[in-house]
């Protein structure tokens, strides 16, 4: 990741880990979710650790720290996923975020994921289906590994546990990053247009150019003639604006040119031989379309 998206995923585990959930139940539920951060690499995530144990100590859920240092708060009691309400569930995963998951965004592709004990990796990806967050989960090296891939599913985790300002940065570069994919695409395909364009103009004033050197091109239909002219006049125009500019329709437009472009490619039509000159030729005439 570049500076500025390790530096955005910093600032959302520290919002995350700055939030001071009101209810017992719900400090409980998060303490439960940290299992396993006693040491955290990351000093957000060490600070809750720290403000957690600490309120353990004032409920008398743990003895105070003494002398020697502090005492690390032991094991909180299993979370019990199917009789909680949702706002501890929602505590629950954001002290598992926290002490196991991690968010990438390096090279414009956002990867969120969980690396936790081999047989919790079901059991989470179950609980996030409950909540309408579906993953998927491997083991990877004897861990189990859950995985999210889908954008908008990692958007609706992060709000649910409580992402706010880092989250929106977040989503406002996703939408940002969608809108100059569809931009480029666009560009790219009108480009490709165009330059289909300029290549068939190309093509047809050559024909132009061929027919009226053999005479042919006067010999044609009113339609034709007048189409021959106009993309001589305005070699760039599309069929739409050549129709327009000769009042015309733009199938007859299209045919007319598609017409000069197949005698250009077969020099014998529209000739016949002459009265009384056998093998010779004839000005070209009008043939029926």
């Amino acid at each position: 990741m570049t500076t500025p998206e390790r530096d955005l995923v910093e600032a959302m585990r520290a919002e995350l880990a700055a939030i001071d959930p009101p209810r017992r139940c719900c400090r409980q539920a998060e303490a439960a979710g940290l299992e396993g951060a006693l040491r955290p690499r990351r000093r957000a995530t060490a600070r809750l650790v720290l403000r957690l144990r600490r309120w353990k100590e004032t409920q008398g859920a743990v003895p105070a720290s003494g002398a020697e240092g502090p005492v690390p708060a032991p094991p909180s009691p299993a979370f019990e996923w199917a009789t909680v309400p949702e706002h501890c569930r929602a505590a629950y995963l954001r002290g598992r975020f926290l002490a196991h998951g991690s968010l990438s965004l390096a090279s414009g592709r956002t990867h969120l994921e969980f690396v936790v004990a081999a047989e919790e990796a079901r059991a989470l990806c179950e609980h996030l289906s409950e909540l309408g967050l579906h993953a998927s989960w491997r083991l990877r090296r004897g861990r189990g590994v859950v995985t999210w891939k889908s954008s908008e599913t990692m958007g609706n985790f992060l709000r649910l546990v409580g992402g706010g300002a880092a989250l929106l940065e977040l989503e406002a570069r996703q939408v940002s990053r969608t809108v100059r994919g569809d931009l480029n695409r666009v560009i790219n395909a009108e480009s490709a247009n165009l330059q289909r364009a300029v290549a068939a103009a190309a093509r047809q004033l050559e024909a132009i150019d061929s027919l009226e050197a053999d005479g042919r091109l006067a010999a044609q239909a009113y339609v034709v003639r007048v189409v021959a002219q106009g993309r001589r006049d305005i070699p760039e125009a599309t069929f739409t604006e050549l129709a327009d500019r000769l009042e015309l329709h733009r199938s007859a437009v299209q045919r007319a040119l598609a017409q000069i472009e197949r005698l250009a490619l077969h020099p014998d039509d529209g000739v016949e031989e002459r009265p009384g000159r056998p093998g010779g030729r004839q000005e070209s005439r009008r043939r029926a379309d």
